[in-house]
């Protein structure tokens, strides 16, 4: 009986174990005496995040919400997080809902590639996400704003706007009617290959003037390639003016040549160095074109025959 009874306190010690580890895995704290390491973030609004939620990274659940507080009118949430997971310096943080009843847990982005992990207390980046209430709310709004504009063209409304337009149509019926036959003969024509349009559309000689333009151009910049090359590589003329140094050093030899006759000049070498320096021969030059000039003004003044006499005598007539 002894055995039987301490058979029995034992089950139900062991009944009210594993009840109570049911009801913390349910919770969301069974991890509560775990191994794990924390990192926080900082939002504006937890919306309706709870301890105990889930920490999760791509789907995958690899935390619990350790703690929720207000510090410096930011909400801190602690994240306790499992061994194995990996949260780097540059993961954000971003509080999302499950559903419509609004079931709210924390996600983590993976980070860079190559980003350090995170230590020990590390404060993770956040990202806000619009609260649900205030996406309903303007949901609401769009709802109301949708309804308005379906009463302002119902009843009386409607009629106001449609009955002019119903009115014309009845009226000009015959010439729309005409317009439209019109339309309906010119697609016609165009769809038969006559007209401007109609060749345009179904002629292939369009596109093929347009593909011989295209192919003139084509060969035409294809010559100017060849010529370009041509001069690149010296060849021609101008090849030749641009590539060949000949004509540079025949044009520096004569500036030489020019530089040094003209210091020659300058400096009053030469016959014409001494025209152009020699001061004494433009002062006898002068002279002798103001002796010239009075000759000439004797000649004028003597006449013909006195002219005849000075002649003879010089000559010993």
């Amino acid at each position: 009986m002894k055995n039987s009874l301490e058979t029995k306190l034992g089950l139900f010690v062991i009944l009210a174990v594993f009840a109570a580890w049911l009801i913390i895995e349910t919770l969301g704290s069974a991890d509560l005496f775990s191994r794990g390491k924390h990192v926080s973030a900082r939002f504006d609004t937890v919306q309706d995040l709870k301890v105990g939620d889930r920490v999760k990274m791509a789907g995958v659940e690899i935390g619990r919400v350790d703690n929720i507080e207000i510090i410096d009118e930011k909400v801190s949430v602690t994240m306790k997080l499992k061994p194995n997971a990996t949260v780097k310096t540059d993961s954000k943080a971003i509080i999302k809902f499950t559903g419509l009843m609004g079931q709210n847990f924390v996600n983590v982005t993976f980070g860079q590639p190559g980003s350090p992990k995170a230590d020990e207390g590390a404060v993770l980046e956040t990202e806000e996400q619009p609260d649900l209430s205030a996406i309903m709310t303007k949901l609401d709004a769009a709802a109301a704003g949708i309804q308005n504009i379906t009463k302002s063209f119902s009843g009386e409304k409607i009629d106001n706007l449609v009955g002019p337009l119903i009115d014309f149509v009845k009226q000009n019926s015959g010439p729309i009617t005409a317009t439209i036959a019109n339309v309906k003969n010119v697609t016609s024509q165009i769809a038969a290959g006559q007209g401007s349009v109609g060749k345009m559309i179904y002629n292939d000689t369009l596109y093929n003037t347009a593909l011989s333009t295209v192919s003139n151009l084509q060969d035409t910049a294809n010559s100017v390639h060849t010529a370009v090359n041509n001069i690149s590589a010296g060849q021609g003329t101008i090849g030749k003016l641009l590539t060949d140094d000949t004509l540079y050093r025949s044009t520096t030899a004569s500036m030489t040549n020019l530089e040094s006759i003209l210091i020659k000049v300058n400096s009053g070498q030469g016959s014409v160095g001494k025209l152009v320096n020699d001061q004494d021969f433009l002062k006898n030059a002068k002279l002798s074109l103001q002796k010239l000039d009075k000759a000439a003004d004797s000649l004028e003044d003597t006449g013909p025959l006195s002219v005849i006499g000075i002649m003879a005598n010089q000559f010993g007539l």
